[in-house]
């Protein structure tokens, strides 16, 4: 009877994973540390511009068990994971978040916040996308704002999320990378004139990292 349960378990605890790779973060508050990638599988927000397009399918990607993804984990000095996607909060990352810390790692998710939170995390960053309105659970818990900068309207789309954050949460602006020549200028602008706002950068496409 045992088995059978510990078989269904592990089924439960099974998640997609498109990739996993250790890298700096590129990205946002914690650019340049190091940090390992879990990028899951299934995404259904559409974002046009989505950079990992073959993530959104998550029937695709190999489930892999949170022993052994905690495992491979473990090969690295690093012990901040970044869970990302795709969209990672599809699935419930509660027993992941808690074998992570277990095994003495930082918790940190990028989410565009259509679905509510799950898991123990250190640090939410959270990027809304115009394609899908996000779930109002994430205001209270975002540790970061990320907006991707792909046209003028997005400053406006920005801005209507400050009232809703914890006063603490960190507030990046950050240009879609095909697009980074022409908003990049607007971005270095807005923010001279709007300073509780940060620019963000896709460092790790600079340095040619994963």
């Amino acid at each position: 009877m045992n088995q059978v349960l510990d078989q269904q378990t592990d089924m439960i605890n099974r998640l997609p994973v498109m990739e996993a790779f250790y890298t700096l973060q590129g990205e946002g508050a914690h650019t340049g540390k190091a940090a390992y990638f879990i990028r899951l599988g299934g995404c259904d927000v559409g974002c046009h511009w989505c950079d990992v397009k073959e993530s959104w399918d998550a029937d695709v990607h190999p489930k892999r068990t949170i022993p052994e993804m905690v495992e491979q984990a473990l090969q690295y000095p690093g012990r901040m994971a970044v869970i990302t996607g795709g969209e990672p909060l599809m699935h419930d990352l509660t027993d992941l978040t808690l074998a992570l810390k277990k095994a003495g790692f930082r918790t940190n998710i990028e989410t565009s916040g259509v679905y509510p939170v799950s898991g123990e995390w250190d640090w939410i960053c959270f990027s809304p996308k115009k394609f899908k309105e996000p779930h109002p659970g994430i205001f209270q818990r975002a540790d970061e704002l990320k907006v991707i900068v792909y046209n003028r309207s997005d400053f406006a789309f920005a801005e209507s999320f400050v009232e809703l954050l914890q006063p603490q949460c960190k507030l990046f602006l950050q240009p879609e990378w095909s697009r980074s020549n022409e908003m990049l200028p607007l971005i270095v602008e807005y923010v001279k004139q709007h300073p509780q706002w940060h620019v963000s950068l896709q460092t790790h496409k600079y340095m040619d990292i994963p």
